[in-house]
């Protein structure tokens, strides 16, 4: 499906999104009284700071070159430079103001851009088309770093990449895998044997969105192989959509298999590039997924990822890319789901396979909190690297040749995320960030022998952007020995914004719910608060699986200080479901999603009420995706508990879902139908007691509208009124540019006031 909803504006408009907005803090005190402070004038005005309070995150589209010694940078629209942390030296290796496409007098333009492995050649992404969520087709072009020379080396192709050797860059256009050959000048076609639906190098949709990777092949360390998925999408039911625009019935359309449906077919092939040979990898697909694949440090050898469709079994096989022989070494099962990847956390691989060593690394929660284990290849359990009652969240780098991991983790606080660094055995394990607050890491992705001369530190580097409730956006060069090389962004502008407007502050704060879970939620009062006032409340939430809604960083959502500006309070709560708080506060809500979140968001409302300066009467829920999900299953299984739900792009019965997200978490039909029912919002439509507003795009790909219109359908049936918004054109997101994200909340806003203010 040709997918042409997704604009720039979206960017702004996930700073009022649940995940955007509610994981972020803003001051928690102001230099001078709230009343001598600008207010915003409008709706419009208070969406707009949400960039005002974001300010700067440093150096834009980094990357590490010349093995971690220097990192590159987009300076503007058109400019890379270089930063070299040794001598501070700064380099301007490319400069676009003045050079055109080839062979055209059009400005040359570029998306992205990556860089060959010698730091000698960039391959420019321009002319990006969207598909999906993470993908589209684009045109790269080459460009010789020496000879300043640009050229077309790719059309209309959906991924490329450089071989790690700088010769070749490989590439998947139109389902079929290509490669360019820089010194001949040549393209080969590897793959010949794509049709609609079946791909060589191509995810479909559900892999995609579901698994989280746009590219579906890889280059293997020595640029002698090309491992690809090949996926089959025949047998998977079509989804139809439409925006019923003019006159005629016009639908995209695109495979997507809900629960139970058929499931994309892939098998792994690796081909050989100095003869084109492909060999297919024996491992049997069952009915299941392979949804990794990693290159050893042995030549030619792959390790491949198996699931099965239920989720809770994972098994690691390693593979000769020229015979196809295949061996499983590690097995792991759990009695609800394995996770490969974390979605929200922006992590796209919990299993790592360092060069230098044979060895991978499996971060795993067997033994309740998420630790990082160490293997040899044939599969023996080597030792854990860590341990305790926290959670390894981002594995950073393993430095093979100093035997050392360097890690993010929630050690400190659930609501924190700090830096550490570990010998691979687990001993000597120290604190590399020392700020409190959230801290996200980009860290050098080699280690380069230091020993070549003076230099001002001496190590591996790392930029640390970070937050707290009261900092903005700090950015910042490190050393990983313990030396800060350079402040690279301080956000000053956002610090002097908040010091002349009425910026409200966000509290940190936790209870413990009647059936004894401590929950953590944070709490935005109005800047002129008064405790002898009664408020009302909209909790925002999102409270899927994994998600985390609350932590110590700097807030950037403008709606959210628009809301209480208009004398509301704002709310975000980590539900169980949550990540970040160990297996049983994460996984209790397997086989029962939307029982324990609604308990939670219910208790916080509860446990609100008791405030003296908390209107109990006068409470809402919003939330949108399986944030929509959540308000609407809360209104209808805890009625009473809040007078208004706003509900965006919300699943309403699992059953309608994709099958690689929905079984993860709900396992399968027919055996759990039961399950399914009690998880769906419609079952309990006889229940609403209150005010609900919806809002849903008929171009959703991914939850569809049938759930919306489901929902209205059992409301109507059960002689319930609720108010439906519908946006034909948009996407996921609803509004589909600027007048109509403007109109959604301004619709929000109004709706919070004609029923709860």
């Amino acid at each position: 499906m040709s997918h042409h909803k997704h604009f720039g504006w979206l960017l702004w408009l996930a700073l009022a999104s649940p995940l955007a907005g509610m994981s972020q803090s803003v001051p928690a005190t102001t230099s001078a009284p709230a009343t001598t402070k600008q207010r915003f004038g409008s709706l419009q005005q208070a969406l707009s700071a949400g960039g005002q309070l974001t300010g700067s995150q440093g150096p834009r589209s980094v990357n590490w070159i010349d093995n971690g010694r220097a990192f590159s940078y987009l300076d503007g629209q058109t400019t890379i430079k270089t930063f070299t942390p040794q001598t501070g030296q700064e380099t301007v290796v490319f400069d676009g103001s003045q050079l055109t496409f080839p062979g055209k007098t059009e400005t040359f333009t570029f998306g992205s851009f990556q860089w060959s492995k010698d730091s000698k050649n960039i391959l420019f992404q321009s002319n990006f088309r969207p598909v999906y969520r993470r993908s589209g087709v684009s045109d790269y072009y080459s460009y010789s770093v020496a000879d300043k020379l640009l050229k077309l080396v790719a059309k209309d192709a959906q991924t490329a990449e450089l071989a790690p050797d700088g010769s070749k860059i490989g590439y998947e256009r139109g389902g079929n895998l290509f490669v360019f050959d820089f010194a001949t000048q040549k393209e080969t076609q590897l793959t010949n044997d794509a049709k609609y639906a079946f791909y060589n190098g191509r995810f479909g949709w559900v892999y995609e969105e579901e698994f989280g990777l746009a590219q579906a092949w890889e280059w293997s360390p020595d640029s002698k192989f090309i491992a690809f998925w090949q996926s089959d999408e025949r047998q998977v039911p079509i989804y139809k959509l439409t925006d019923y625009k003019g006159f005629d019935e016009k639908y995209d359309s695109l495979p997507y298999p809900r629960v139970g449906d058929a499931n994309p077919t892939v098998r792994i092939g690796v081909i050989e590039i100095s003869n084109g040979k492909n060999q297919w990898m024996q491992v049997a697909l069952e009915d299941g997924y392979i949804p990794r694949i990693y290159w050893t440090n042995q030549e030619g050898q792959l390790a491949l990822m198996h699931l099965n469709r239920k989720q809770n079994r994972l098994r690691l096989f390693m593979a000769n890319g020229r015979t196809g022989e295949a061996k499983q070494v590690m097995e792991e099962t759990s009695k609800t789901w394995v996770d490969v990847f974390d979605f929200f956390a922006g992590i796209n691989h919990l299993m790592y396979f360092p060069a230098g060593v044979n060895e991978f690394y499996w971060l795993s929660d067997r033994d309740g909190f998420a630790h990082l284990y160490r293997y040899d290849y044939s599969g023996k359990l080597l030792n854990a690297v860590t341990s305790g009652q926290w959670e390894v969240t981002y594995v950073h780098h393993i430095d093979a040749k100093n035997r050392k991991v360097y890690f993010t983790s929630t050690e400190v606080s659930p609501l924190e995320r700090h830096l550490f660094v570990a010998d691979i055995d687990g001993k000597n394990q120290r604190r590399l960030t020392n700020t409190p607050g959230r801290h996200l890491v980009n860290m050098a992705p080699g280690v380069a022998d230091r020993s070549d001369g003076p230099a001002k530190s001496n190590g591996l580097y790392y930029i640390d952007r970070y937050s707290n409730t009261t900092t903005p956006t700090q950015v910042e060069l490190w050393d990983a020995k313990g030396m800060r090389i350079k402040v690279l962004e301080a956000n000053s502008r956002v610090s002097d914004f908040v010091d002349k407007n009425a910026i409200a502050g966000k509290e940190l704060v936790n209870f413990t719910t009647s059936d004894g879970q401590k929950i953590d939620i944070a709490v935005v009062k109005p800047a002129d608060f008064d405790q002898n006032k009664k408020y009302p409340v909209m909790l925002d939430i999102y409270g899927g699986p994994g998600a985390q809604s609350v932590y110590n960083d700097f807030s950037t959502n403008g709606w959210h200080q628009y809301l209480v500006q208009q004398g509301y309070i704002v709310v975000s709560v980590n539900n169980r479901g949550s990540g970040g708080y160990g297996r049983d506060f994460e996984k209790i809500v397997y086989e029962q999603l939307g029982k324990y979140e609604s308990l939670d968001f219910a208790e916080t409302a509860k446990y609100l009420a008791k405030q003296p300066w908390v209107d109990a009467n006068r409470m809402a829920i919003r939330g949108h995706s399986y944030g929509g999900y959540m308000s609407s299953y809360t209104m209808l299984t805890h009625p009473g508990v809040f007078k208004v739900a706003l509900v965006g792009a919300p699943v309403t019965d699992w059953r309608l879902y994709d099958s690689i997200y929905t079984e993860r978490y709900m396992g399968l039909l027919p055996e759990n139908e039961a399950k399914y029912t009690a998880s769906a919002v419609s079952t309990y439509a006889k229940n609403l007691a209150g005010k609900m507003f919806i809002a849903h795009s008929t171009m959703d790909e991914n939850v569809h509208v049938r759930n919306t219109f489901q929902l209205m359908n059992a409301l109507e049936d059960a002689g319930k009124d609720a108010d439906l918004r519908i946006y034909p054109p948009g996407a996921h997101g609803v509004a589909y540019n600027g007048a109509s994200y403007m109109l959604l909340y301004q619709q929000y806003t109004d709706y919070l006031g004609l029923n709860l203010k």
